[in-house]
């Protein structure tokens, strides 16, 4: 019975196996390992981030105790100077108490430093490992899809000679529509070069656009006037190219008129 019982687990699980196995997409799998090892890299990322801050907050903490250090010298000091002996041993004994703390800050400090070495080396090495597994995915990718499309060519080659058929048809059928669709467009925009239909996009209409197009054109014909009118006058073209901008090419005129 035992033996039975083995061998029809065996047979569902292979069933099953082979189920799973066609229901799978390649491209899915690989996209999805791609986003859990970046997931991965960016935790990493968050532990690094984490532990430079400490290490910053520490540091920030050895400062002040440093200068905690200075001002309990500087005040020992003082009060020896002024006589205050019991003053200056418990300014000195306030300094002891704060080098003590710095030292095992010091410790701590060097704790996270190495912490974040090893984590960006371990950063750095994850990087390449994703970076090569992307390349390798895409690949792998691209070859599944070329397989892929090579299947379904030889399907449809050698044993899907009605759907192919069906698939000239459904082409020529689109070929007359886009055709009559084109057709259709060409003479719309004819009859609207012509005036015949309204753009209804636009708010001018058609004597709009005509009394547009005759003041742009009594506008051109204005400046023309001008231009023959200034060169008529006795202005030199060539003076005007070679003069500069500040007048100085008109200078020697001036200077002979005044002789």
């Amino acid at each position: 019975m035992a033996g039975l019982w083995d061998r029809f687990r065996a047979i569902f699980g292979a069933k099953v196996s082979k189920a799973l196995d066609r229901a799978e997409n390649p491209n899915e799998t690989l996209d999805y390992s791609y986003e859990q090892q970046l997931s991965l890299l960016q935790n990493v990322k968050r532990g690094i981030a984490d532990v430079v801050t400490a290490k910053k907050r520490l540091q920030m903490q050895q400062t002040q105790l440093e200068q905690s250090v200075v001002k309990l010298e500087t005040q020992a000091r003082q009060a020896l100077g002024g006589g205050r002996e019991d003053l200056a041993r418990q300014a000195l004994e306030r300094k002891s108490a704060v080098q003590q703390q710095l030292q095992g800050l010091d410790g701590q400090v060097q704790q996270l430093e190495d912490q974040q070495q090893r984590l960006s080396a371990n950063e750095k090495e994850l990087s390449a490992r994703i970076e090569s597994f992307r390349s390798q995915k895409e690949v792998m990718k691209a070859q599944y899809s070329a397989a892929e499309a090579q299947v379904r060519i030889n399907e449809a080659a050698t044993g899907l000679g009605g759907k192919m058929a069906d698939a000239g048809a459904a082409i020529e059928r689109a070929r007359s529509k886009t055709e009559e669709m084109q057709a259709r467009a060409s003479a719309m925009d004819e009859l609207m070069e012509a005036g015949t239909l309204d753009d209804f996009t636009s708010d001018k209409t058609q004597l709009d656009r005509e009394l547009a197009q005759m003041a742009s054109q009594s506008q051109v014909d204005a400046d023309l006037a001008k231009l023959k009118q200034e060169i008529g006058s006795g202005d030199d073209p060539k003076a005007l190219e070679t003069g500069d901008a500040d007048g100085s090419a008109a200078e020697p005129a001036e200077e002979k008129q005044q002789s």
